[in-house]
């Protein structure tokens, strides 16, 4: 529904002091910093608790903010210097306590999706991996993760489509795993973590044109309508409606990119039996009409970008928030 693309940015190789200042990024941009060994602190940007981070922890920020990390010494940290390899980049300072080695990328979401996304994942998203995980997903992670690790120690002809790959496959390890031990979570992770929830969103997933009814979903679930309604406010902080109109426009937009179907014939295919009706949700959603999309699509992302800024921004405000 909503293509990734990962890519491996740099391999940091630091010696007490040290400092990052990062971001932020490109607007569709997540970034992502992974600990191979050593320790890191992640400063808040809100101001609250700063986050230590350990050898085996992958950070995500899907909020793409300004982000500072550091050793936690509060000296001046040393200077640090890039230097190109073959098929990444490596920034080092010269000391020789013990290092940090941290791989730090981005992943790149295609816009409108990038907004959609992110109203669905939490601000900062931690997942530990380390060589002693045990089994499942961890211990798939933690693989990937170590082969990340080989392909920048070797730097071989190939490695960046390689570590560009690898990458995106971390992005779906680190949401699966952040969605089976994360508990107290909030957003689609804790959705889909619930077994109780799981099947109504499974169903919205599978036959988003189905005209589903909060009754019937709650019988999905074994509960009732009040309690699903609730828990889905809790859990996503929107209610089941919204998050299907949501499913609906991401498939929209891909059927108005790379099908011929008329407007109309989209609109049927996502569930809706009004043509103006789904321009009006659409527009609402993407902050351009069906037309305006399909077209962008022929003429570059650029043109996309300038429409969708242009849009109001109260309304597109609204349009999340609802």
């Amino acid at each position: 529904m909503m293509p990734v693309r990962g890519r491996l940015d740099l391999r940091c190789s630091y010696s007490v002091p040290w400092r990052i200042d990062q971001g932020p990024g490109a607007t569709n941009e997540i970034p992502y910093h992974a600990v191979l060994a050593g320790s890191a602190i992640l400063d808040d940007p809100a101001g609250g608790r700063p986050l230590l981070l350990k050898a085996g922890d992958i950070l995500l920020l899907p909020g793409n903010p300004r982000h500072v990390m550091h050793d936690g010494s509060g000296a001046t940290p040393l200077p640090a210097r890039n230097r190109a390899a073959q098929n990444f980049t490596i920034s080092e300072n010269l000391g020789s306590d013990e290092r940090l080695d941290l791989l730090c990328g981005h992943f790149a979401i295609a816009p409108p999706h990038d907004r959609l996304l992110r109203n669905y994942l939490p601000p900062r998203l931690v997942v530990h991996a380390g060589p002693r995980v045990g089994k499942g997903t961890a211990a798939q992670l933690a693989g990937l993760v170590s082969l990340m690790r080989s392909e920048t120690a070797d730097d071989h002809l190939g490695g960046r489509a390689m570590l560009n790959a690898l990458s995106t496959a971390m992005f779906a390890l680190v949401l699966r795993l952040a969605s089976e031990t994360d508990a107290k979570s909030r957003g689609l992770l804790a959705l889909v973590g619930d077994p109780r929830l799981a099947p109504a969103v499974a169903a919205m997933f599978n036959a988003p044109a189905r005209a589903w009814s909060l009754p019937e979903l709650a019988r999905l679930c074994n509960m009732s309508r009040a309690t699903l309604a609730r828990q889905f406010q809790d859990k996503l902080g929107r209610s089941a409606s919204d998050l299907l109109t949501d499913v609906r426009m991401t498939l929209a937009a891909n059927e108005l990119r790379r099908s011929s179907l008329s407007t109309g014939g989209v609109a049927e295919t996502v569930g809706y039996q009004s043509e103006a009706a789904f321009q009006r949700a659409f527009k609402s959603h993407m902050g351009v009409t069906p037309a305006q999309w399909r077209k962008a699509q022929h003429s570059g992302p650029d043109v996309l970008a300038e429409r969708v800024a242009s849009a109001d921004p109260k309304a597109m405000s609204a349009a999340v928030d609802r």
